[in-house]
């Protein structure tokens, strides 16, 4: 039977933050499995871990969060930073876990890091389901070559994330930190898991067809059309309102998004950067979107109100718990970190939507700038501006 408890700490030494984090998270456990592990970018990280690690010693994954976490005890952040660690018992459970960093080949290194999770797991199988952490550049490369080793096997999960889009995010692997890269860890457990994974907008009545694209995630142009200017006609604003970290902060409400080929899950693109002549590419009023988009497919404008934002935890939460037959253990909550800025500081509302719909259950959330998942009988996908909700059951 899987039993999971939640620690957190805001001490200011990063290593007694890290301890007192991980004492919390492994009191009364008697068969710790894993450690999930966030923390803050104000923290000197690796001394996190090292105080985790020294109480602790099944293995470690994770990532920095942007601006803070949430447990049930409240939404955790201090000026001084903070660190949260949910740990699982089970004598049952297995769980592997690999990470390697970035190299010059993303789709090998996926490969390369799956393999060594099922050999760290002591087992020639592929997992029953897996979670991915990887820094905000290569998401899908990493998860190619995972699934070239694995097949096509459930996954949750999200992108580190820091508090000002600088890339100062860390990546979170037992002993190791580093910046850009990739962890997974592999789950072989008779354990129901399941994932609600959803943006959760409503579609407008505008689309378009993706002609032409730079570099994966560079959006050039929406039929003919350049992209930015496009988009600005759809939100009926002026492109130049929309140039630089301006459409990062205005698109939260009015995100992008492509539907997958059975139409169950609406993937969101989040529109990060309006570039223009001279800054991040060669081109005019272009889209640096968070995720890789492909030519000949239909873009859709998409909404929310920040009202619906939040709600919409609330009801992802209960539909993740629906999904299980059995009673829940935990919930491992991956929340986007561009949705958290939108709601702004309405942010205690999310958490007290995440109280009530976890019934006492022990949860952690993250916010990420990139999030993992599936829908019924989608594929993997990465995206942005979206939820991951996981639930692990008791048995």
């Amino acid at each position: 039977m899987l039993k999971a408890k939640v620690g957190h700490s805001i001490e200011k030494d990063s290593y007694n933050a890290g301890l007192e984090t991980a004492k919390q998270a492994i009191e009364g456990m008697q068969n710790n499995k894993l450690g999930f592990l966030y923390t803050s970018v104000k923290n000197d990280i690796k001394e996190v871990v090292k105080g985790a690690k020294s109480i602790m010693n099944a293995p470690i994954i994770g990532c920095t969060s942007s601006g803070a976490i949430m447990t049930p005890e409240g939404i955790i952040t201090s000026e001084n930073g903070f660190a949260g660690m949910m740990a699982f018992d089970d004598p049952d459970m297995v769980v592997g876990v690999a990470c390697h960093e970035s190299g010059k080949d993303a789709r090998a290194i996926g490969r390369k890091v799956a393999i060594e999770a099922v050999e760290n797991a002591k087992t020639t199988r592929a997992p029953g389901y897996f979670y991915m952490v990887a820094s905000p550049k290569e998401e899908e490369e990493y998860l190619m070559g995972i699934q070239d080793v694995i097949g096509r096997v459930p996954m949750f999960g999200g992108s580190a994330a820091d508090d000002t889009v600088e890339g100062n995010w860390k990546i979170i692997c037992n002993d190791k930190v580093f910046t850009d890269g990739v962890a997974v860890a592999f789950f072989y457990t008779d354990n129901e898991i399941a994932t609600s994974f959803t943006g959760a907008y409503n579609e407008t009545n505008n689309v378009g067809i993706i002609t032409e694209v730079k570099n994966d995630r560079t959006l050039v142009t929406i039929d003919g059309i350049s992209a930015l200017k496009k988009y600005a006609q759809w939100t009926n604003v002026k492109p130049e309102s929309l140039k630089g970290q301006n459409l990062l902060a205005a698109s939260i409400t009015k995100p992008l998004g492509v539907k997958d080929p059975l139409g169950n899950l609406t993937v969101i693109r989040h529109p990060m950067f309006g570039n223009d002549e001279g800054t991040r590419t060669t081109s005019d009023d272009t889209i640096t979107l968070g995720n890789k988009a492909v030519p000949g497919t239909a873009i859709i404008q998409l909404e929310a109100t920040v009202d619906e934002l939040i709600d919409s935890t609330g009801s992802t939460l209960k539909d993740v718990r629906r999904q299980l037959y059995n009673e829940p253990a935990a919930y491992v909550l991956v929340h986007c970190g561009g949705r958290k800025l939108g709601v702004g500081d309405r942010i205690e509302e999310v958490h007290k939507q995440l109280v009530k719909e976890a019934k006492g259950i022990p949860f952690i959330t993250v916010f990420t700038f990139g999030e993992y998942g599936y829908d019924e009988h989608s594929s993997n996908i990465c995206g942005g501006l979206m939820l991951s909700f996981t639930a692990f059951g008791k048995n």
